[in-house]
């Protein structure tokens, strides 16, 4: 386990660990998922210095937002097409909220549903963390975001309270509605610990106007998770 020196912003230094041991997995010729967020872009921006230096060599990566799409550009990673020609090798992203069976909350970043779609493209999917993060239940500590078309949202919003939910439409600094790639709005919902995510998934799942929602139940197969003692790695079991 390795050790980790004091910084003054010591969560930034505990990704960037995480992150660190993520790129032990990625090898040269591989086909990559860039995630969304604070601790994917260390990633990104870390692949784009091995590729520099020549330690990687002919990765095309595939990006899960346009600002990291934009980021992978300015660094000079080559990005493959928006269609999706082919299977990822791998993904390395970030998640809001870990439970104890690797399930996930995601979507702090407003790009859940192309998260989603670059998850369950990639044979593997590693999600790195702060020790944060990790949780007994999802839902204790972090929103779930649910992506919903604006036709007709405020039927949504009615349907996710009449689950248990308290919806608040995701707004911008600037008090207008955040609006994802998709052209879709956000609502996180706040359902407390959830006592079956699965459960809850499946219901999300079936109601339409919902385009996505945040819970990624049964998708990371390795979580790498850093802390003021150390990085732990743990692998879903087949």
């Amino acid at each position: 386990m390795n050790r980790i020196s004091k910084l003054p912003d010591p969560q930034a230094r505990f990704k960037e660990e995480a992150v660190k041991r993520a790129l032990q997995f990625v090898q040269s010729g591989m086909k990559v998922g860039l995630g969304t967020g604070s601790t994917a872009i260390f990633a990104t921006r870390q692949i784009a210095g091995l590729l520099k230096t020549g330690e990687l060599r002919d990765i095309v990566a595939f990006a899960t937002s346009k600002a990291t799409a934009r980021e992978a550009v300015l660094l000079g990673i080559p990005l493959l097409p928006d269609d999706l020609p082919g299977d990822l090798d791998l993904t390395i992203d970030g998640a809001d909220e870990v439970d104890p069976e690797m399930n996930l909350i995601k979507g702090g970043g407003g790009a859940l549903l192309r998260e989603k779609i670059v998850a369950q493209a990639s044979k593997r999917e590693i999600i790195v963390v702060d020790e944060t993060k990790p949780s007994p239940r999802l839902g204790t500590h972090w929103p779930v975001p649910i992506e919903v078309i604006p036709f007709g949202w405020r039927s949504q919003a009615r349907y996710l309270e009449s689950l248990g939910a308290h919806c608040l439409i995701r707004m911008n600094r600037n008090e207008t509605t955040f609006v994802t790639d998709s052209g879709n709005m956000i609502l996180d919902c706040r359902f407390g610990p959830i006592p079956d995510a699965r459960q809850l998934a499946d219901a999300l799942t079936r109601r339409a106007g919902i385009v996505e929602h945040g819970l990624f139940i049964g998708m990371a197969t390795d979580l790498i998770v850093a802390g003021a003692s150390g990085v732990q790695h743990r692998a879903r079991q087949a």
